[in-house]
């Protein structure tokens, strides 16, 4: 039986690919910074870890107290949607520490027991923000790029090993919780100065009233098909919309 670890669990797409794993028949080690009780159903094949993926110590604790793993789904981000101009260079940090730091950090926690294994996976959450000239998100955008150029390079370096790293890129969500931890639960007008008002507004309204949209379960399928993948294929985008950016590339 094999075992994934995957991080960023408490909600959204990481629920749902812990979720999808567990149904399938695997080992889950679902990680959480705040681990919450009833967020996943308790099982002999599902554990919450602790995990901060921009904490060392708190990295080295979990991959401890998980055990041997088969994959491992870097799933944990945090989301940033302003005009650049407004954002304070600590926001930027914040959203780099854990969307491309925090994911550089767990993967060199796991590779030494794939390397020495022969075998494993690694695949990186990334964005479709990555496929497309998208308002608002150059932050984001940058965190999310920089780990499609990290996972590309890392690939090569890892297939003499038989190891694999992948990308997955989803689409929009309109479900999840994205706009208001983006936003840390104010309104996008309070982080937009005015003279981007009018093009922020019309932005958003685009983004959300989108009739193509991406769901968790998309993502979860997709993380699922790019951990049996065994064509090569590095980038899986996930939904209809991811997929419509990446064909029209």
């Amino acid at each position: 039986m094999k075992t994934v670890l995957i991080t960023g669990t408490s909600s959204g797409y990481g629920r749902e690919t812990a979720l999808y794993f567990h149904s399938q028949g695997w080992n889950v080690i679902a990680t959480m910074r705040t681990p919450r009780p009833g967020v996943l159903p308790e099982s002999d094949r599902l554990r919450v870890v602790e995990l901060d993926v921009t904490r060392p110590e708190s990295i080295t604790a979990a991959f401890a107290a998980a055990g041997p793993i088969d994959v491992l789904v870097n799933n944990a981000g945090v989301p940033s949607i302003s005009v650049f101009e407004a954002t304070p260079m600590a926001r930027v940090r914040e959203v780099f520490e854990t969307n491309t730091f925090g994911v550089m950090a767990t993967t060199q926690a796991v590779l030494p027991q794939l390397r020495e294994r022969g075998s494993g996976v690694v695949v990186n959450v990334t964005s479709s923000v990555v496929l497309g000239h998208m308002p608002l998100s150059a932050v984001y955008k940058a965190s999310k790029m920089a780990i499609e150029g990290f996972t590309a390079s890392l690939a090569l370096e890892l297939a003499p090993f038989g190891v694999q790293a992948k990308t997955v890129e989803p689409g929009a969500c309109l479900t999840t919780n994205f706009a208001a931890r983006a936003t840390n639960g104010g309104s996008l007008d309070a982080l937009v100065p005015a003279p981007y008002a009018a093009f922020a507004e019309k932005a958003m309204d685009d983004f959300t009233g989108q009739d193509v949209f991406t769901k968790e379960s998309d993502v979860a399928e997709t993380v699922w098909r790019a951990v049996h993948d065994t064509t090569g294929q590095l980038r899986f985008p996930a939904g209809p919309d991811a997929v419509w950016l990446a064909q029209a590339k």
